[in-house]
């Protein structure tokens, strides 16, 4: 591991990164507004073990392999973006689908459930090449050489990043959470609050679409 004080430094970073608002941040409002506070939540740690696989995959390079080739690069984020619009257009006609059952006590049923929210969060993740990127790029500037084990080290400050990443989505899931359930009584605002996330979502998916490469 690197010294105290460099280590230090990427933990101050780390947590200024992870309170920054960014697409992860975005998603699990998003779906929170969409499914309640339990399915926020759910997908906060499934986002958080998505994350994990590009930790664990850049440490064995395999990232630096995808970021090299324009078209695994492009296969993946195209798959995730698909995926990602896909979940927000269910989320839209799910709302407006369900809206004359939103009258009565059961508005508050989540949509699909934490499970299944937990299963698309690290879907969603794992297939975000930008995150490939953002693990090779900020991650190496902390790692030492000369104490070995870079595989290691990386893994230990991706899994850092990682953690923090995890508990600020977790916070917003509980805000949002907490302007859903202030909602509860107007299934009106409830419907047009899950079409916004839908809409939301798509917008993600489509930005993740328009990803570029990182230049090598």
């Amino acid at each position: 591991m690197p010294d105290l004080t460099q280590f230090a430094l990427y933990v101050a970073a780390a947590l200024l990164l992870a309170v920054t608002p960014g697409p992860g941040i975005f998603y699990v409002a998003a779906r929170t507004l969409a499914g309640g506070r339990a399915e926020g939540v759910a997908s906060s740690f499934g986002t958080g073990l998505g994350g994990m696989v590009h930790v664990i995959a850049g440490s064995l390079g395999v990232s630096a392999i995808v970021l090299a080739s324009a078209e695994l690069f492009t296969a993946l984020k195209l798959i995730g973006s698909a995926y990602l619009i896909w979940i927000g257009f269910r989320t839209v006609r799910s709302a407006r689908r369900e809206a004359p059952s939103m009258l009565n006590a059961e508005a508050a049923t989540p949509p699909v459930g934490p499970r299944r929210a937990f299963r698309e969060g690290v879907l969603v993740e794992a297939l975000n090449p930008k995150t490939a990127a953002f693990f090779l790029a900020f991650v190496p500037q902390f790692v030492d050489p000369a104490l070995g084990g870079v595989a290691l080290q990386f893994m230990v400050l991706g899994f850092v990043s990682v953690a923090f990443n995890t508990l600020a989505d977790v916070v917003v899931a509980f805000a949002a959470g907490g302007v859903r359930e202030h909602a509860a009584a107007r299934p009106t605002l409830i419907r047009r609050l899950r079409e916004a996330s839908g809409a939301a979502m798509i917008l993600l998916g489509i930005g993740l679409a328009l990803a570029r490469r990182p230049a090598a």
